[in-house]
């Protein structure tokens, strides 16, 4: 069980940083990230066309995010940059896709993606500057954010693990 706490903190440690990550979008075809989010949470990111590969060409892409239950949350074409902000309806996993929609589609494109999702998305400086907090008082205002969002992952793994033991028993 100690082993099992012990996964389920370090995953929920993992889940609440930022994510940025280079996507390599091929000529022909379509490139997703996912991400499994508990409900009422913030995401935010942005995404760019990263041109040192291409730089006689302006490749555009188009993007699709979309909720577990197949909602639209962001479509956008002819995109070299871009972003899109929700906060999750339901818990589940979130679909974000990419694909080149130009015609000058070359040999595909890199995309840079800066997915931050939950306690990353804050802007502590701007909390620093309203609540008039500096230094070990705004570190741990940031600590206790972290706790409190490790306690809801907790939470709803718990929930998790509950449901897959009900299926399994049925």
């Amino acid at each position: 069980m100690a082993a099992v706490l012990a996964l389920a903190v370090a995953l929920a440690i993992a889940s609440l940083g930022a994510e940025a990550v280079w996507l390599e979008v091929p000529q022909s075809g379509t490139k997703c990230v996912s991400e499994e989010i508990q409900s009422n949470v913030v995401v935010l990111s942005d995404y760019s066309i990263m041109y040192e590969s291409h730089p006689y060409s302006h490749p555009t892409i188009a993007v699709k995010v979309t909720s577990p239950y197949g909602n639209t949350l962001h479509h956008n074409e002819n995109a070299t940059v871009g972003q899109f902000a929700f906060t999750t309806a339901e818990a589940g996993n979130y679909l974000a896709c990419f694909w080149i929609d130009s015609a000058e589609k070359g040999s595909g494109v890199s995309v840079n993606l800066d997915w931050k999702i939950g306690f990353a998305t804050k802007d502590w400086d701007a909390i620093a500057k309203k609540e008039k907090i500096e230094g070990v008082e705004l570190e741990l205002r940031k600590l206790e954010v972290a706790v409190q969002a490790i306690h809801q992952n907790l939470i709803h793994l718990k929930a998790r693990q509950v449901q897959v033991i009900s299926s399994t028993c049925l």
